[in-house]
Formats: structure tokens, sequence, C-alpha cells
């Protein structure tokens, strides 16, 4: 598969699509569902025996207890239900879940061009653990339920918050609810600890973050409102993409020769992409980055999964930027 196909799929999956694959063997009803941002996850009515919560399409989802065989139908879905200890309970993945390790040796149920139903209802799920926005649609889930499953849609976070309340909820889902507070805890506690760091700082550097320079005459990068924008923000960096439009966006060379960004980080370095080829690519070698030896890969999982691995991703970059400061 190519690059710009993976690169594609990847601006499918995050933001951009209207909406996500369908259930092969199943036709979709119609799209009768509210908006997958209309209302944030809660639990309504927790009960010793019950957990009922509202999911990310704003639908009341009940269970008759902790679920005890989960299937996952997002890659940032699975590193939350490990991340929780909810590991041993996920039976099935989508295709693109390949972490932690043991995840990727789960039966896959598809992806990108069709979940099989099959697949699915052959795993005897007590729970489908789907993301709502752009990565599954209303319709896959109204049409799993039909087939007598019990689906539940996260919200597609936006923010470091949302995520924690992710995790929380994953918790609440599967009965680790103590694991995912400590796990939220952590994480915030982390973060803390950067933001100490990166607050007195009246120096950020200027960072064109890399996605595809499949045409390294005009190489795609993360614009506004992405999580990449975000934790460059936080890391204490300045994202050149923060003025294009759109999340996701094309630069020219020329913009990056007038920007001249501190550091350059290679979020594609997964596809072969390194410090030496960015070197040698026509008219790159003017950059500031490039003449500083501020090219860096980086694996872009840690920045484009809204999991508890963002803040590794956070920390990785702040190390990046400042240095100086992680001694």
């Amino acid at each position: 598969m190519s690059r710009k196909l993976l690169f594609a799929l990847l601006i499918v999956a995050l933001f951009l699509a209207a909406c996500g694959p369908s259930v092969t063997a199943t036709p979709a009803p119609s799209a009768t569902q509210p908006p997958a941002t209309e209302q944030p996850a809660a639990i309504l009515q927790p009960t010793a025996a019950r957990i009922i919560l509202t999911d990310g399409l704003g639908r009341p989802v009940t269970l008759t207890g902790p679920a005890q065989r989960v299937v996952s139908l997002a890659p940032s879905n699975i590193e939350i239900l490990f991340a929780v200890g909810a590991g041993a309970q996920v039976v099935g993945r989508d295709e693109s879940s390949d972490y932690p390790a043991e995840a990727a040796a789960l039966p896959t149920v598809g992806g990108w061009s069709g979940f099989s139903a099959e697949a699915i209802v052959a795993l005897q799920p007590d729970l489908v653990l789907g993301m709502a926005g752009d990565f599954n649609s209303p319709e896959l889930a109204a049409s799993l339920e039909q087939l007598g499953l019990t689906v539940y849609y996260l919200p597609n976070p936006a923010t470091l918050e949302e995520v924690y309340a992710a995790i929380e909820t994953v918790g609440a889902l599967t009965g680790h609810t103590s694991e995912a507070a400590a796990l939220v805890e952590s994480l915030e506690r982390r973060v803390a600890a950067v933001d100490k760091k990166i607050m007195p700082l009246s120096y950020r550097p200027l960072v064109f973050f890399e996605l595809d320079a499949t045409d390294p005459s005009k190489p795609f990068t993360s614009g506004p409102g992405t999580f990449i924008d975000l934790l460059i923000d936080r890391a204490g960096g300045i994202n050149i993409g923060s003025q294009l439009q759109g999340a996701w966006a094309q630069i020219s060379i020329e913009e990056l020769l007038v920007t001249n960004p501190n550091v350059i980080v290679l979020g594609d370095s997964r596809y072969g992409e390194t410090p030496e080829k960015v070197a040698r690519r026509v008219g790159w070698d003017a950059l500031k980055a490039v003449q500083n030896g501020k090219v860096y890969p980086i694996d872009d999982n840690l920045f484009v999964r809204p999991g508890p691995r963002l803040v590794d991703g956070l920390e990785a970059l702040a190390k990046l930027l400042h240095p100086e400061l992680f001694k």
C-alpha cells in the first residue's frame, strides 16, 4: 500500500470523513441518529448490577454488568482498554489496532474497507466499543444493534481533558473504575510536570510537523485544531501549520522557506523519511532546522490516536523542543 493511500486513510480516520465504514452483511438504516458531538459521555444511572451511560451519539446504553467480551473498532479504544487493565476482556479489534503488542495478536473484524458483521457476531461480544465523530458512523452502530449487539461509541475527544473522560468511561464499562482513575491521575501529573517546565519560557521555536512528503515540494502538515497542534503548543513550540486552512493541509516549499522553521518533526518517519533524506530535498538545505541538525523522526501515533499515549507524545516533543529543561 502506498504512503499516499495510508496517509489519506489517516486523514479520513481523524477529522475529515463524512461517515465511517459500513457493515458488509447488513443494510444500513436511515441516518436519524443525533450528531456525534451532541452530548458527551456521562454515567446516568450506575447500580450494583447495571451500567447505564450516554454515549458519543447521545444514546443511553445499558450493560447488565461490566463487559467481559469487548470488540474494539478504533485503535485509540483498544489502547485505552489495555491501559486500564481490561486487555484480557478484549476479544477482537479493527485492523488498524497494533498497540500494545498483545492487541495485535487479536482477531480482526475489518476496518476501512468495511467491518464484517459475521466476524463480530462470531466473537460473541457483550460490548462493541466504537468511536463517534468521523471514525465509526452512526449507521454502523445501528446496523450492529439490529443484530442484537450492545454498541457504545466513545465521543471523539478534542482535548486532553476529554481523553481523560474517555478513559474513565472505558473503566466504568469494563469494571476497571479504580484503575482508570489511577491512570488519569498519573497522566494529569505528567502533563502538569511538562506545563511547569514550559510555562516560564519566553522562547518558543517554530515547528514544522511533517505528515507526508511524497511530494517534497508540497508536504502535508497538521493545521489548527488537531492534537498535533495542541501538543506542539503545550510542549512550548509554535506550529507553523496553525496558520493554514484546514486540519490537514499542504504547504509549499516556498512558504516553508519564508516561515523557516527552527525544528522539523518527521511524523512520516514510519514510511522511511529520515533527516538525511530531508537534507537532500531540493531547497530544504536552506532551512534553519536542516542547517542546525534539528530534524527529528517521531512516532506519529503518539499524536493522532486520542488515548493515553498522547502524553507520551507531549513529553517526547517537549524534550525535542527544549532539551535543556530535561537534562
